[in-house]
């Protein structure tokens, strides 16, 4: 479980980060402070994994409450979730190593999306000692910063990423169906990201053969 702790002087605020945050499987938010300090107080105690900051609060900003966790190394990852767009700030939050922004008002698919990465690149960093320059690659530049331009028209980045995380989880090879159940859409849906990721090289198809000799294709994800 990924532990995360909310950073929000408004209340209304407050309470929608966390309803988003634990719709989202695997996240559990441990904690909520209305100001910075508070926050970097709840940091040092409950040592969360990640932190929502805005930016905009009383008893300390959240720009400086970022340079203190990141002076005193606490360890906690940050994504700014903030009113804030002007790119003097939108610039110092990214370099003092944000893992995203996220611009309010914002809908419950932003945060998804956001969290979906986190996960990605989080469970990548617990589970080796070292990464090539090809994982390293491909963690960096998959933090939601795919073109969606790039896809094939009505295909959008967040599934496409539901679909390729679904088939990380499996261990052989599976049908369209499967993976409609899984990520709660249509089947025909299923199958246009399926197709989409073999014509990709990102999946390859195993033709099973049913009880009536009809084939039928699963897809299994290419690991490099």
């Amino acid at each position: 479980m990924i532990t995360v702790l909310l950073i929000e002087d408004d209340p209304m605020v407050q309470e929608i980060n966390r309803q988003f945050v634990e719709r989202v499987e695997g996240f559990k938010v441990i904690g909520c402070a209305a100001n910075g300090k508070e926050g970097v107080e709840l940091i040092k105690k409950e040592k969360p994994d990640l932190a929502f900051v805005d930016i905009y609060m009383p008893n300390q900003d959240g720009l400086t409450t970022i340079k203190q966790i990141r002076s005193e190394e606490l360890g906690t990852d940050v994504i700014a979730v903030t009113a804030a767009s002007d790119m003097e700030t939108v610039r110092g939050v990214l370099q003092l190593g944000a893992v995203d922004y996220i611009m309010k008002p914002f809908k419950f698919d932003r945060i998804q999306q956001a969290l979906t990465n986190y996960k990605t690149y989080h469970q990548s960093f617990l589970k080796r000692d070292s990464i090539s320059q090809q994982e390293l690659d491909g963690l960096l530049f998959h933090q939601g910063r795919q073109d969606k331009g790039e896809l094939p028209k009505g295909l959008n980045a967040l599934t496409l990423d539901k679909v390729i995380d679904f088939l990380k989880n499996q261990d052989e090879a599976t049908s369209a169906e499967a993976v409609a159940e899984g990520i709660g859409i249509a089947r025909v849906t299923a199958r246009r990201y399926l197709e989409y990721l073999e014509q990709s090289g990102k999946v390859e198809i195993v033709i099973e053969y049913g009880g009536v000799g009809r084939p039928v294709n699963q897809y299994k994800l290419v690991r490099g």
